[in-house]
């Protein structure tokens, strides 16, 4: 094992010490959209850590990891939202500070997890992915029309966050003589829970919970054999999983500033999926260099759309940038299965071990 001198040493900590400042520097330099784009990335990325987790390292499919997401967005918009009318719908809200309506709603998705965790601990494969598809189809049913909690068709606002006395909604925000908006302060908090998300991530893989769950997704009876609780250890992992999801949903609600049912269903889900096969499974960075792919693909295909070939906005004869966006990572899934099953991380770095 080696020493903290050691990995201070390495030059890996250095490029990751290096991009940390740049990450923190970024907001100094790019306009909204790369703003928007990068906080889109980081909430996926805690998301696909979370499902990293539970398919990646403990074999569990899961296909309705989009459910907790939309648990986590929802909680948090009905805990932090004050009650009143909206498009027509009169709307429940409980008014809670949104800095504890966002914690309490990544425990109100631990908790949905949890009551679906005896599932989970005893189903694998196939039959586990089919019984969280259902999740999906019930959840948009609520979502759409559960009217006073979720606003129907048109979804809720989204309250901005508060947090030491700052606000980070579209109002101005002078530190030291630099003028921060919504998007620039979003960007610290996001950073800073994704780097949170992934160093506990890293933590559970390479300590022993993590040599658990890899027995478990490699050899389900030999781990049983040796002593690993199996079904507890997938219940574990599937609470631990839909917390994640739940902490990417409020990200992405106060991203987009308003939550919609439909953006919360099979495709979202299909998508967490492609990103941890494109980036790597089993790893904190497959999780994270697969969500920037597939997160990033379709919004510069229509940032970029008029100066592309065959891409262009719907209606008009070309491919429209989230169909084109489908077909590029749904080909970089193929390839990476037939020719680099390590993902894309293989590229950047060497894997030593399963848990690195």
């Amino acid at each position: 094992m080696k020493s903290p001198r050691a990995y201070v040493k390495s030059p890996k900590a250095y490029v990751w010490i290096a991009g940390t400042v740049l990450l923190f520097a970024l907001p100094f330099y790019l306009d909204r959209f790369w703003l928007q784009a990068g906080l889109f990335a980081m909430a996926a990325a805690i998301g696909a850590i979370g499902i990293n987790l539970l398919t990646g390292a403990t074999g569990q499919l899961s296909m309705g990891h989009a459910f907790f997401l939309a648990v986590g967005a929802y909680s948090y918009c009905v805990l932090a939202g004050d009650s009143g009318v909206e498009n027509g719908h009169r709307l429940i809200g409980l008014g809670l500070p949104t800095w504890l309506a966002a914690v309490l709603a990544v425990l109100v998705a631990g908790a949905a997890g949890g009551l679906f965790s005896p599932i989970a601990g005893r189903l694998r494969g196939a039959y586990l992915g089919i019984a969280t598809l259902a999740l999906i189809f019930i959840g948009q049913h609520v979502l759409f029309n559960a009217h006073d909690l979720t606003g129907g068709f048109n979804g809720r606002a989204v309250p901005p966050l508060s947090l030491f006395g700052i606000d980070f909604d579209d109002s101005e925000t002078v530190i030291a003589a630099v003028p921060f908006q919504s998007a620039e302060k979003l960007w610290y908090v996001a950073l800073l829970a994704l780097i949170g998300c992934g160093l506990f991530a890293r933590g559970v893989l390479r300590g022993r919970p993590g040599r658990a769950m890899n027995a478990i997704r490699d050899h389900r009876i030999a781990a049983g054999v040796m002593g690993v609780p199996v079904a507890r250890y997938r219940a574990a992992v599937f609470v631990l999983s839909s917390m994640y999801a739940g902490l990417a949903g409020v990200l992405i609600a106060l991203v987009f500033q308003r939550t919609v049912p439909e953006y919360f269903g099979v495709i979202l889900s299909l998508e967490f999926l492609a990103m941890i096969v494109i980036g790597g499974l089993g790893t904190v960075a497959g999780a994270v260099v697969g969500a920037v792919f597939v997160s990033l693909l379709p919004q510069l295909l229509t940032h970029y759309s008029d100066t592309l070939p065959l891409v262009s906005a719907p209606g008009t004869g070309g491919v429209s940038p989230g169909e084109a966006s489908r077909y590029l990572y749904g080909a970089a899934v193929v390839a990476v299965v037939l020719f680099l099953p390590g993902g894309l991380t293989r590229l950047i770095t060497s894997r030593k071990t399963p848990q690195e």
